[in-house]
């Protein structure tokens, strides 16, 4: 089926959830002057018609090349609105349902047996009516959430502090303290400001190391350049190592040529070079303090879920580390750790991390906590432990689609290891 044939049809149910929603609306207006039911007509459905232009701008020019406020922002707004209309449609449907069930009931009652609620009580709201305010308010509720948490949630960073022992861990290495980060998705940032208060945020942690845990970019090496001036200011003692995730190895844009997309890897590759980050490719160091020493072993994105590619190799990055008494792993997606790390390296002490964002949106609060990236991710944010093995999953610092967080705020991560 041809992209022009799938957004035709995409169009096509859209335009139907329009229509189906602008019944509540038309509803709640009906004692509403004209001139006022006309400028919600117009409003409603100039907005509708400018929603399904801006659908169908992939088909006819390059999105990338819209300017990155347009592609980010504007974009989602429409999506938000899309979603919200979907949701109130839902409670809608359920006034329609009553109806329904009341039509076929009326067939088996007497006459004398229907009393409307306008003769019980002529000022009482009619169950119609009533049921498309609730439809209007339910819809209203996730598209305020939704602009809040492109307003505040974004950039509202919150540090997470964890301390893990080992047994086995050297007592030069007690208390170490780990900072980690990730998914940036700096193609996703129109300003720098953000990145600039988080990198302050990080430094002030004081991490006697700093890993960063892939998805620098959304697509493209050059995304992060802008950002270079200020990525390029984390420092740690020890240094600061780094992995790629699925989205730097620009499979999810179209390129001239299989070159070009390899150009773009080993130019993101020296971006990290640039930014003073050790770049782990499927790899292995040595981290020492005196005369002790640990592994740090960093694979490229294997993905255990969803088909997402598997171009870590593990083995490869393993093999020599054999002697050490302690083990981190950097391997950007968490199902690698269920799929690969704890059935054959039972050694790992420690993986660390990111990938699914907590899908942006859920509830943290004390004693419960909840995402939609649960059902997809068994390990989706924070520490989980089996068997004297441990993998934290980062809950990321950017974002990636929608422009926002509700719920999931972004995370910076400072880790302490003890021995005891």
């Amino acid at each position: 089926m041809s992209i022009i044939i799938r957004i035709f049809l995409i169009g096509i149910f859209l335009f139907l959830v329009d229509l189906y929603f602008y019944q509540a609306l038309r509803t709640i207006m009906a004692g509403a002057s004209v001139s006022r039911k006309n400028l919600v007509f117009y409003i409603y459905w100039g907005f509708t018609i400018f929603s399904f232009l801006l659908f169908l701008t992939p088909v006819f020019f390059t999105f990338s090349h819209f300017p990155k406020f347009i592609r980010i922002y504007v974009f989602a707004f429409v999506v938000m609105l899309i979603i919200s209309k979907l949701i109130g449609s839902v409670f809608i449907a359920v006034d329609d349902l009553v109806r329904l069930f009341r039509w076929i009931a009326s067939y088996f009652s007497k006459p004398t047996d229907v009393v409307t609620e306008s003769v019980q009580n002529p000022h009482a709201i009619s169950r119609l009516k009533f049921l498309n305010y609730i439809a209007l308010g339910m819809a209203a509720l996730p598209f305020a959430s939704f602009i809040y948490g492109m307003v505040k949630g974004a950039f509202d960073y919150k540090v997470h502090r964890i301390r893990v022992t080992l047994p086995n861990l050297p007592a030069e290495f007690n208390g170490l303290k780990i900072v980690q980060i990730s998914d940036i998705h700096s193609g996703s940032f129109v300003s720098s400001e953000p990145l600039e208060h988080a990198v302050r945020i990080v430094n002030e942690q004081k991490g006697d190391i700093v890993f960063f845990t892939g998805d620098l970019v959304n697509d493209r090496a050059v995304e992060v350049e802008p950002f270079m001036d200020v990525l390029n200011k984390i420092t740690a003692p020890m240094g600061v190592f780094s992995t790629l995730g699925n989205h730097d190895y620009g499979d999810y844009t179209t390129w001239d040529s299989a070159e070009q997309k390899r150009e773009n890897l080993e130019d993101l590759k020296q971006k990290h070079a640039q930014l003073g980050w050790k770049l782990m490719m499927n790899e292995h160091v040595t981290l020492k303090k005196g005369d002790a020493e640990i592994a740090l072993i960093g694979i490229e994105n294997w993905g255990g879920n969803l088909n997402f590619p598997k171009y870590g190799d593990m083995k490869k990055a393993y093999a020599g580390t054999e002697k050490y008494p302690v083990k981190l792993l950097l391997s950007h997606d968490p199902s690698h750790w269920d799929k690969q790390v704890r059935t054959e390296y039972p050694d790992v002490d420690i993986t660390f991390s990111g990938h699914t964002h907590g899908f942006q949106f859920g509830i943290e609060i004390p004693g419960f906590r909840w995402s939609p990236s649960q059902y997809v991710y068994k390990e989706w944010a924070g520490l989980y432990t089996e068997n004297n093995q441990h993998i934290y999953v980062n809950r990321g610092l950017g974002f990636l689609g929608y422009p926002g967080r509700v719920g999931i705020l972004p995370e910076i991560t400072v880790m302490e290891l003890y021995n005891s």
